[in-house]
């Protein structure tokens, strides 16, 4: 039995220095596989005296069972431990950059609306929003836009299944207008607003796409004129365009909800194969204006006889493409993190006149 007892000591002591997983695997192979040095001993039993042979097995599986028990909680134990360490090796710092070299970037739209509610939010205006799902009524009827007006078919606008109370379908609004009417009805005179925000429409190709964004003005109050709305969009080009004597011209138009209508274009230079804003031999269109038609200011329950006032409307990614060089409408929307990284802006630069738009 001191044998035994000198087995037992040797193999408790094997398995509690066992420093890793590997050593206490070969240690278990070499005491309890098939030909360890236990399961030997169990072979050999046959060999020993009668009187002997069952203290022998006796003891011998009272050790077996022991070893095996130590092994299972030694695993466990060096498993936990080398977990632990592998924790410890591959902790990150969540706050860093996954690439260092990368830095994320702002689109050109979010910066080109940043700019301009910067510009617009100088002269006074406030940021109004509203939803992109209208009904009939402000998207086309308050803003009188009659019922055979080509805008309302479906080759232009986007309607969806479901109706409205009055049983008309709903639409993706074609434009950012449905949301000062919306601000008209729930408030008094006087307003100065734009809304910028996703419209839709259907089109497609390297000028249009189903869905883009808009931004549109509105100011109401007495004695508002045209030379008012003149002053602050020629004001709002050179600060956007960031030309301080950019040439601009109005030339009259027709739009449903305004009259007299207008659009206005800015001078430009294309010398060289290039464009630069700015004094030149050509022009370029960029957005359509006019003083609010009296049966809009009706229609939103404002009195067009002591209130008037002017609106605006204008693309962004137009003005973008204009001021950055995009040659392509359809880049904005492809998600290419190279586009990006080449078009995009420094983030935690916010646009200001003081501090630069575009910087």
């Amino acid at each position: 039995m001191t044998d035994l007892d000198d087995l037992r000591t040797r193999l408790i002591g094997a398995v509690e220095g066992a420093e890793d997983l590997d050593a206490l695997e070969a240690l278990r192979v070499g005491a309890l596989g098939k030909k360890g040095e236990l399961t030997e001993r169990m072979k050999a039993l046959g060999k020993a005296a009668p009187e002997e042979r069952k203290a022998l097995g006796q003891g011998l599986n009272a050790i077996k069972d022991e070893i095996a028990g130590l092994i299972e909680a030694r695993t466990a134990a060096l498993g936990d431990a080398a977990l632990e360490a592998r924790l410890r090796g591959e902790t990150v710092d969540v706050t860093l950059p996954v690439r260092p070299e990368s830095q994320g970037r702002i689109h050109p739209i979010s910066q080109t609306i940043d700019e301009i509610v910067a510009i617009f939010g100088e002269m006074g205006f406030t940021v109004a929003e509203g939803p992109d799902i209208e009904d009939d009524f402000h998207n086309f009827t308050a803003l009188n836009i009659p019922p055979e007006h080509p805008a309302r078919q479906m080759h232009d606008t986007f309607y969806v299944e479901e109706r409205d109370a009055a049983g008309e379908r709903l639409v993706l609004r074609t434009h950012t207008s449905p949301v000062q009417i919306r601000a008209m009805e729930g408030a008094e005179p006087p307003f100065r607003l734009i809304v910028p925000g996703r419209t839709y429409r259907s089109d497609s190709d390297m000028t249009h796409t189903p869905m883009f964004h808009q931004v549109e003005g509105l100011v109401i109050g007495e004695a508002i004129h045209m030379g008012h709305l003149k002053g602050c969009l020629t004001d709002f080009c050179r600060a956007y365009f960031e030309v301080p004597d950019v040439p601009v011209r109005f030339r009259p138009s027709h739009f449903p909800f305004t009259e007299p209508s207008a659009e206005m274009d800015i001078g430009c230079s294309r010398k060289g194969g290039g464009l630069r804003i700015g004094a030149g031999d050509d022009w370029l269109e960029i957005l359509g204006c006019g003083m609010v038609h009296p049966k809009v200011l009706a229609n939103c329950g404002v009195d067009a006889e002591r209130w008037q006032g002017f609106a605006f409307g204008m693309g962004i990614e137009r003005i973008a493409m204009l001021k950055y060089g995009i040659p392509d409408l359809r880049t904005f929307f492809e998600a290419d993190i190279r586009w990006l990284r080449h078009y995009g802006f420094a983030p935690l630069e916010t646009p200001s006149l003081i501090g630069g738009l575009s910087a």
